[in-house]
């Protein structure tokens, strides 16, 4: 179904469309409320073939709805496959989605199925664990290409709201960073679109003094930063978010997450992932930082 836009309704400009998706479980409700508290316009299991026609709804409110936001999951399992062909219609009809896909590990994904007692949406008479793993197959080309990938294995709701709040809260032009210092003893972030280590440099855990602290300490920073390699470690990092960050921009991709780990995330990634967010700003980048481990030991 193709997005039908008049004369008349071109004359007000497009709405914004954002598709929430990605796995059962990983809190598309939650990304959802936030958009809503934002005063977007925001439509729950909408069939994917009537993105057209939502966009097109949209245009005939001549600027009274200018941002729509609907959830699309495997929910309309007979519907789903209509996706690729709806996004090509948008894109005809002058309109470039964001997709914001949620995700999880599947031993978080069985935990809060189990606590609520539900079945998953693709499991059958099969297992958990088979809904699940079929929902990653089927969902794994969209992922690819989503605009925001955020893993809520270890958020909250409250954590993952604050992540959606700061991605899509009047967000501008250009590229938006997030910074993520974590800890490899923890995993890697799965949502990281770039990951750099500074398990080369000496580790304040082994300094009686700075033990307790942590890398947002000042005595803390200045050991790390006065390692051999450290201030190298910055400007080499920093470079290479830059020329990447300009790929990312002529590619159409407007955010991006860099990781930044050490052995628990509580001293070295903390202090480097400040200093670096610090760089991004001060070379024009919207830079904000998340320490994803600190307080977890």
């Amino acid at each position: 179904m193709t997005a039908r836009v008049s004369p008349e309704e071109t004359a007000a400009p497009l709405p914004e469309l954002v598709i929430i998706t990605g796995m059962s479980g990983a809190g598309r409700s939650t990304a959802a409320r936030v958009l809503e508290d934002l005063g977007w316009f925001v439509v729950d299991n909408l069939p994917p073939g009537l993105l057209p026609t939502l966009a097109e709804l949209g245009a005939r409110a001549r600027g009274n709805i200018t941002r729509l936001a609907a959830v699309v999951d495997v929910r309309g399992r007979p519907f789903f496959a209509d996706l690729r062909e709806s996004l090509a219609d948008l894109a005809k009809a002058g309109i470039d989605p964001r997709i914001i896909f949620l995700e999880a590990a599947d031993d978080a994904l069985v935990r809060r199925y189990e606590a609520n007692r539900r079945p998953h949406p693709l499991q059958g008479d099969g297992r958990l664990v088979d809904g699940i793993t079929r929902e990653r197959e089927i969902l794994g080309d969209l992922r690819a290409d989503a605009d925001i990938v955020i893993d809520t294995t270890s958020l909250n709701v409250h954590e993952l709201g604050a992540k959606v709040l700061s991605a899509f809260d009047e967000v501008g032009p250009g590229l938006h960073a997030t910074v993520m210092s974590f800890g490899y003893k923890y995993g890697v972030p799965v949502d990281a679109d770039i990951v750099v280590d500074c398990r080369f440099l000496p580790n304040p855990h082994w300094v009686p003094d700075l033990r307790p602290q942590n890398g947002l300490d000042g005595p803390v920073r200045d050991y790390v930063m006065a390692q051999n390699g450290a201030a190298d470690f910055v400007d080499t990092a920093t470079q290479l978010l830059r020329i990447t960050g300009e790929g990312y921009q002529r590619e159409g991709k407007r955010y991006a997450t860099i990781g930044v780990g050490c052995t628990g995330g509580k001293h070295r990634s903390v202090a480097m992932a400040q200093e670096l967010a610090q760089r991004l700003t001060a070379a024009g980048v919207d830079a904000a930082v998340v320490h994803r481990d600190l307080g977890r030991e």
